[in-house]
């Protein structure tokens, strides 16, 4: 059973996406929080496998909520999705680099959301590789200097697979492009991961632009 804290000030809103997960048989909703403040209590009480944090709310917003958890080690296993009603921007893009493992706009299709709660529940991140590329080509190039040393960690193999990552590549891809298999590929995503202590695939790219391992490429025009 995949348990799922929404968080939202609109009770229309948290009501829809209630009645919508609740009809799924593998899918619960423990909890309710009207703020980014009761959204990090409730966490904490209810331990839920998804968050579905708002963004813009009132005494606490999304971005600081998803901060606190993501930063308490005993919600290590709360996978945050941050919900926007305009898409791909700078408030989503704070939001990732916060902790939060992806995002979905308010609109989407019921599918969408649920196959969605149930990508982040496995633990992997909610961004195509197409919304990887967006994410970098607008907005990374705003980001602070290169954190020198911040990769040092890392093996060639896994500087290589970090590189890929954040240029947008799937796991098959990498594969292929490597001349590996997808389950190596895989794992060595995932100790990059550990090593740069990343939750998920959206802050290793994060991280990959901000060390300076890989720069944005220059828009056309």
């Amino acid at each position: 059973m995949i348990r799922v804290l929404l968080v939202d000030d609109q009770a229309l809103i948290r009501g829809g996406f209630r009645a919508l997960l609740e009809i799924e048989d593998d899918i619960e909703v423990v909890a309710e929080a009207v703020n980014g403040e009761q959204g990090v209590a409730l966490a904490l009480e209810h331990r839920p496998d998804v968050a579905l944090v708002d963004i813009q709310m009132p005494v606490m917003d999304g971005i600081e909520a998803t901060r606190l958890i993501a930063a308490d080690e005993r919600l290590s296993a709360v996978h945050v999705v941050v919900l926007t009603n305009y898409g791909l921007d700078e408030y989503v893009f704070n939001a990732l680099r916060a902790g939060a493992c992806g995002f979905m706009v308010k609109d989407t299709e019921p599918a969408d959301l649920l196959q969605g709660v149930r990508v982040a529940a496995r633990g992997d991140a909610l961004l195509s590789p197409a919304i990887t590329r967006r994410l970098i080509g607008e907005y990374v190039t705003r980001r602070p200097d290169p954190a020198p040393g911040a990769l040092d960690a890392l093996t060639r193999r896994e500087r290589e697979v970090t590189t890929l990552v954040a240029r947008g590549l799937s796991n098959d891809e990498i594969a292929a492009h490597m001349v590996i298999s997808p389950t190596t590929a895989k794992t060595h995503v995932s100790r990059a991961m550990t090593k740069l202590q990343a939750r998920d695939r959206a802050q290793l790219v994060v991280l990959a632009y901000e060390s300076g391992l890989v720069t944005p490429r220059p828009r056309p025009g």
